[in-house]
């Protein structure tokens, strides 16, 4: 898996840490580079592997109650996250070194792992939500397919994305980059799709856009910079982002306390609310939305509001010896819970009422493993990175199949880092997966580079797991000669995925057929240089991607003084006619 390189230095002090999550000497953050580590050639099957389930649950932290069924459990919709928090590639310079990976000098990688682990990431959420004229479905991770074991891809499961009769794009418009201070970089990630809006993130603002023009349709001010945003949104275009109180000083943060609901396609901020711990207020390192529940998460525990009014639904408990670190969201509500010392960890993942905070069912990780990110909650599959067995930073060794049922195991799937690229970051974000989706019970994952006979001589492909099984399918899409491909979403029954064409080419959006695992080319970019240098710096593994019926949306995760004016952008769209 490829390893993203660390962010800028413009990043959030944690606060409100619990001592307990604080190991002698803190671990680097992910995204921060570690000593490369060869992964085993064959994974060790007891290592790390999960302990059954207990029959009955225990309330988790802010859960209240004995388990019950879930009436709040609604699909949530929205585009998976595409990208980490990497640096930029050179302009029309492919983003991956021979082999697939992105490497940096260590030197720098313990100095930036140091830097990282005083100063949590704040920004890199790549986050999407899909247009609410698709009545709400989820087509993130978190798509088709249930989880009750039967398994099988929904092939009935049409799509709604249609072939245009021609898939050759235009730049529909270009966001120019916000003026940041020298040498200076701030977080913008986080970006939306409505069918009244697309929505960007900017310096400690939020605007919304016409969707083919580009012109600015309203503006949210904030005191501060965003840190934390969520891909997922309600049936009505409603979503919650994390920010910063008020404008840093350079290069420094003034802590992550403020949640605040925002709606899309209205342009406004609905309410600000914040946590405390004593007297201090939580820094909060993720955020989510599930039904009508915003939910957030820190090392001092995890924090709910009602989306429209901003209610308190429950916020942490100083007394509790365990506490929610992060919650994935869309269909369902999934809390990673965590108890115990470092390195002598618990992981608990716990499906939750939305509402009540009760816990529906519960999953124990074995002892030891320290972080796990949810990639999808229904079907509910998590990923960790075993004894740090990766050995790439993607935080990625194997992939979980979870009964969100009843807490039961379906399958362990190993993924090793040096045969598939998708990545996620479970010590801060949770939810913050890429490069992958789930869809019919099934696990769609990319391979690393690999060389080939062509012209152009590297290219991957995007195999399938079953997650009843836990085995691969036999399906198998190549990218082509010079093309690396990227699974972003589901789109009913088929997988939509960009690729990133060779030098001379501009990228392509393609559907990928569950059944026949044909694929059917939905776009193509213009392959003149001045837009290749543009896109290349917010494709997958750098920026933030969404399409949707002909269009399609790329846009930068960070903001610097050195991209203000010239022919630096923010974001760029591209549209097909028919």
């Amino acid at each position: 898996m490829t390893q993203p390189p660390s962010p800028p230095p413009h990043q959030p002090s944690p606060g409100g840490g619990s001592p307990q999550d604080q190991p002698p000497q803190q671990p680097p953050a992910f995204g921060a580079p570690q000593p490369p580590a060869a992964p085993p050639t064959q994974p060790q099957p007891g290592y790390g592997y999960p302990q059954p389930p207990q029959a009955q649950p225990q309330p988790g932290y802010g859960h209240p109650g004995a388990p019950q069924p879930n009436p709040y459990a609604q699909p949530g919709y929205g585009y998976p996250q595409a990208a980490t928090v990497p640096l930029h590639p050179q302009a029309g310079q492919p983003g991956r070194t021979a082999g697939g990976r992105r490497q940096l000098n260590a030197q720098v990688a313990i100095v930036v792992a140091a830097v990282v682990a005083i100063a949590l990431i704040i920004g890199g959420g790549v986050w999407y939500s899909q247009s609410s004229a698709e009545g709400g479905k989820d087509d993130t991770a978190n798509s088709t397919g249930g989880d009750d074991g039967k398994g099988g891809a929904d092939d009935s499961a049409k799509g709604t994305e249609k072939v245009p009769a021609d898939p050759n794009s235009k730049v529909l418009f270009q966001i120019p980059a916000p003026e940041v201070a020298k040498d200076d970089s701030v977080v913008v990630s986080g970006s939306w799709l409505t069918d009244k809006v697309y929505a960007k993130t900017g310096v400690a603002e939020i605007v919304g856009y016409d969707r083919d023009k580009g012109t600015e349709l309203w503006t949210i001010p904030l005191p501060g910079p965003v840190c934390e945003t969520t891909r997922h949104t309600t049936a009505d275009g409603m979503t919650a982002v994390v920010f910063q109180p008020k404008m840093p000083a350079k290069n420094s943060s003034e802590g992550c306390s403020q949640v605040a609901a925002i709606d899309l396609n209205a342009g406004k901020k609905l309410w600000t609310e914040t946590a405390t711990s004593g007297d201090q207020p939580i820094n909060f390192d993720n955020v989510t939305v599930s039904a009508s529940t915003v939910a957030v998460g820190s090392t001092s525990g995890g924090a709910a509001f009602d989306i429209a009014s901003g209610k308190a639904l429950w916020t942490p408990k100083p007394a509790d010896t365990c506490y929610d670190a992060g919650y994935g969201g869309g269909a369902k509500l999934v809390a990673v819970r965590k108890c115990g010392q470092y390195e002598a960890r618990e992981l608990h993942i716990q499906t939750i009422d939305p509402k009540s905070g009760k816990v529906i069912s519960e999953y124990k990780m074995a002892k030891g493993i320290e972080y796990a990110s949810v990639v999808s909650t229904d079907p509910l599959v998590v990923a960790a990175d075993v004894g740090d067995s990766a050995g790439d930073g993607s935080g990625i060794s194997d992939f979980f199949s979870v009964d969100s049922k009843t807490g039961k195991l379906r399958a362990r799937i190993s993924a090793p880092g040096d045969s598939y690229a998708a990545e996620c970051d479970g010590i801060s974000r949770i939810e913050d997966c890429t490069g992958l989706a789930v869809g019919g019970d099934r696990l769609y994952v990319p391979t690393e580079e690999r060389d080939t006979s062509g012209d152009f001589g590297r290219t991957n492909s995007v195999v399938v797991f079953d997650l009843a099984s836990g085995k691969q399918t036999g399906q198998r899409a190549d990218a082509g000669d010079g093309y690396t491909m990227t699974p972003l979403r589901m789109d009913g029954g088929n997988v939509i995925a960009y690729k990133s064409g060779p030098y001379d080419k501009g990228g392509q959006i393609v559907s990928i057929d569950g059944g026949s695992f044909e694929q059917v080319k939905l776009m193509e970019n213009p392959g003149t240089e001045s837009v290749r240098d543009v896109e290349s710096g917010m494709a997958p593994g750098y920026g933030e991607v969404l399409y949707s019926q002909g269009r399609l949306y790329m846009s930068e995760v960070y903001a610097s003084g050195s991209d203000a004016g010239g022919d630096a952008y923010l974001a760029i769209a591209f549209g097909v006619n028919g």
